[in-house]
């Protein structure tokens, strides 16, 4: 009998147990901050566990701080349902999905599960997850909340996973240096043409370069072809974006290399897979990066300048283009008995303040615009221009590309390989763009 067999045959926790177990819950959470793995354990809140009538398990992948975090907003929902006795299972990434397959075959899924965007598709698909229709403006409510954030949990047409912490892609920059060169620019509408204009007059009047050269960063590529109209692929995985997208692309890039205000090939290709303290905006080297917003704080920690946050430059009468990427969401599962009880366990992460404050900005920016209100006066700078600059590019965002298909980890890998010829000259633009989309189409087709 193999392991996860015998784990199906043995018997769950009678009720009893489970309370037991709770009530040395504290100690459980001493040793989470201690750094203990691969929690699982029941929260419930004293006394009130013994007048409960009905059960409810949530599972999540996290860490120390997640968890103890987690806990605590079991306690709040405990608090207002003393009915009810929620427990808490947590797993590291690594494992998370093994264990949650497991638990699908067996139909012994927790009740509300933490859903990843890569995944969604897939456990709805297999029938795994259910719909959150019915329950929205009734038990979840959505008054105060992004409506951009809502496109990446629906599946079909229904929404299936709601968002507890939204990202968006960012460019971070150095304000002094920009100050100094005399070179204004809107970080909300600016254009490449800007970018030239704005490194060129900080490469004259500093000598730091203008700008990280984003030749082979495959995520300023996907967005540069998004706003020629062309998610990299299509609702079904197919590769609908083009060689001329990526002939426009690389082209922007070496005209910038030509004007000598981004750094040389060389030292492009060498920064591939660097950390974030080796980039060239914390060393000084570049006034100006592109990552995601939830990295401005790590950033400014990195940097005694302040940092400027803007979005990724507009092509000319491009369509919009930055989207916002859900972090995480909040599923109800197939195997839950009263999803009821457990929309409203989901209402209070996006709409109960005190929930709120405990998780703060641990799994991204709330998606709910009072929310963030609400955690302001408790933010460090760097958090405050963060949440400002989700605030301020709402109006300007498309629309979430669909998820990947299979093999397009490989695919972004080939890009970066091959454009490192491109970089170095050892490869033109056009005979690299054709290689490029010859492997991604082969990779896709063999990876489906």
């Amino acid at each position: 009998m193999d392991l996860c067999q015998q784990r199906r045959m043995t018997p769950g926790p009678t009720r009893e147990e489970k309370l037991m177990t709770t009530m040395n819950r504290r100690a459980l959470l001493a040793g989470i901050a201690a750094g203990a793995a691969g929690v699982a354990a029941s929260s419930v809140l004293g006394t009130r566990a013994f007048a409960a009538s009905e059960d409810m398990r949530f599972f999540w992948w996290g860490n120390p701080s997640r968890d103890e975090r987690t806990y605590k907003t079991i306690d709040i929902f405990n608090k207002s349902h003393p009915d009810v006795v929620v427990s808490g299972e947590s797993i590291a990434w690594a494992d998370y999905w093994t264990k949650m397959a497991t638990q699908t075959a067996g139909r012994n899924m927790a009740d509300v599960v933490q859903m990843d965007y890569g995944f969604i598709f897939e456990y709805v698909r297999r029938g795994a997850l259910q719909p959150l229709d019915d329950l929205i403006g009734s038990t979840i409510k959505l008054d105060s909340y992004d409506k951009a954030a809502l496109t990446g949990g629906m599946v079909d047409g229904k929404l299936y996973g709601l968002n507890i912490g939204s990202n968006s892609q960012a460019c971070l920059y150095n304000t002094r240096l920009v100050k100094e060169s005399g070179a204004e620019f809107d970080p909300i509408g600016w254009t490449y043409d800007d970018v030239k204009r704005v490194s060129k007059a900080i490469f004259d009047k500093t000598g730091v370069f203008g700008t990280d050269d984003q030749s082979l960063n495959y995520v300023s590529w996907q967005d540069w072809a998004q706003q020629q109209g062309h998610d990299f692929y299509d609702a079904d995985g197919k590769i609908q974006a083009t060689e001329d997208d990526v002939i426009g692309y690389w082209s922007t890039w070496k005209e910038l290399r030509d004007m000598g205000v981004i750094p040389p090939g060389d030292v492009t290709v060498s920064k591939v897979g660097a950390s974030l303290n080796e980039e060239g905006l914390p060393t000084g080297t570049t006034a100006m990066s592109y990552h995601w917003s939830n990295q401005v704080v790590g950033m400014q920690t990195l940097m005694e300048d302040t940092v400027g946050v803007g979005m990724y430059p507009k092509i000319k009468a491009g369509q919009p283009n930055q989207f916002i990427k859900p972090g995480m969401f909040l599923s109800i599962t197939r195997d839950c008995k009263n999803p009821k009880l457990a929309g409203a366990f989901i209402n209070d992460w996006i709409n109960d303040k005190e929930t709120g404050l405990i998780i703060g900005l641990e799994r991204g920016i709330p998606p709910n615009a009072d929310m963030r209100a609400a955690l302001t006066p408790t933010f460090t700078d760097a958090e405050k221009a963060s949440v400002s600059y989700f605030n301020a590019i709402q109006p300007y965002l498309g629309a979430l590309p669909p998820a990947p298909p299979k093999g397009a980890g490989e695919v972004n890998d080939a890009f970066v390989r091959i454009g490192s010829d491109v970089v170095l000259g050892t490869m033109s633009i056009a005979d690299g763009a054709k290689k490029y989309f010859d492997e991604a189409q082969d990779i896709i087709e063999r990876a489906a």
